[in-house]
């Protein structure tokens, strides 16, 4: 409709106290809101019977729907988009929360895996959703890379990192290969790798294999690029995204079409589908970003809400992100300030690491 409200300066006062009302209501317990239970809580005093006029013209510009028969009403994924945007009053975080957070990362703990672990248990059991927290990649320069032949179709490259740190990842050559071949492609590879990280050598190789096509021979150029597919896709590790509490969402289904949307996404965090897209979400910078039911494109089918903001290393690149996910009902106003300083914390620490 091309009447809808783009922003809350189309309503009226009377229309966005009760919009605002409606959207507290519900944020609170999860019910539908009536006009009786607003009449005694207006800051002006009108009848149950305007309010019902209100809600109704709310209703018809898409903010506000009625789940049920009753007169009750709470708001649409468009109603919560406009009060995130413009009512959301954002509190600040709490000492309480702020001590916790601390806490779960205050120990010296060199293992990135193991604290961002901490982080997700300590965000879904703070926030009583779920959390997600992306690691970064590895990133460590490269200081050498092997292949090794374990069958004539499976063969493991064999990644050395300057920090010590070493990684096998299992793939399918192609056919024929030889251990001439094998150490060609290897040679080829340690070449140009080192010193440089994964990423960077993966922006640079497959220019590199056309600029060179007459140093190397075809199985051993076909090796290394079966090579760089392992390394931009089986590459990814699985564990990146650690997603903890799922049983908090569990716990606030309040009926079947919860449960529906729960288990839809379930299934979508246990493929842990679209990784690359998590990190994506935040790509427009530093900050805290909310994406409300369909809008979040990772988990639309659940129609979840999801607060995700990134963090940064000591070169102010985003490596990762942490987030909470649940339903639409989240308290925005309190979420948000625990993710940000999360994410600003763990920045912090995996600088630190960085650095040591």
């Amino acid at each position: 409709m091309n009447d809808r409200p783009s922003d809350l300066n189309e309503l009226n006062d009377r229309s966005r106290e009760v919009f605002r009302r409606v959207v507290e209501g519900y944020l609170n317990d999860g019910e539908p809101v009536g006009s009786r239970t607003l009449s005694r809580s207006m800051s002006e005093k009108i009848s149950a019977a305007t309010i019902r006029n209100v809600m109704q013209d709310l209703e018809f510009m898409g903010l506000l729907g009625s789940p049920h028969v009753s007169a009750g009403r709470i708001p649409t994924q468009q109603g919560l988009r406009m009060f995130v945007d413009g009512l959301l009053e954002v509190r600040a975080l709490g000492d309480d929360d702020r001590e916790k957070i601390d806490a779960t990362l205050g120990t010296n703990e060199r293992d990135v895996a193991t604290m961002l672990d901490r982080v997700g248990s300590a965000l879904s059991g703070l926030t009583q959703g779920a959390s997600l927290v992306l690691a970064p990649k590895h990133e460590a320069a490269i200081r050498h890379i092997e292949f090794v032949s374990l069958a004539p179709d499976r063969a493991l490259v064999v990644l050395v990192f300057s920090d010590g740190t070493v990684e096998n990842r299992v793939f399918t050559p192609p056919p024929g290969q030889t251990p001439s071949s094998m150490r060609e492609a290897a040679n080829f590879v340690n070449a140009l790798a080192e010193g440089k990280t994964v990423s960077e050598m993966r922006a640079t190789m497959g220019a590199e294999i056309r600029k060179r096509r007459q140093e190397i021979d075809s199985l051993a150029r076909s090796l290394v690029e079966n090579g760089l597919a392992v390394w931009e896709n089986e590459g990814e590790r699985i564990e990146r995204l650690i997603v903890r509490g799922r049983s908090n969402l569990l716990d606030n289904a309040t009926g079947a079409e919860d449960l529906d949307r729960i288990r839809t996404l379930f299934d979508d965090l246990e493929r842990k589908r679209d990784i690359a897209e998590f990190l994506e979400l935040t790509d427009e910078g530093e900050g805290v970003r909310i994406f409300i039911g369909s809008e979040n494109k990772l988990f639309s089918l659940s129609g979840s809400s999801l607060v995700v903001s990134p963090y940064m290393n000591a070169d102010q690149r985003i490596v990762g992100a942490v987030g909470v996910i649940g339903p639409t009902r989240l308290n925005y106003g309190r979420i948000v300030p625990i993710v940000d300083y999360t994410a600003q914390l763990v920045g912090k620490l995996i600088s630190d690491q960085g650095k040591g």
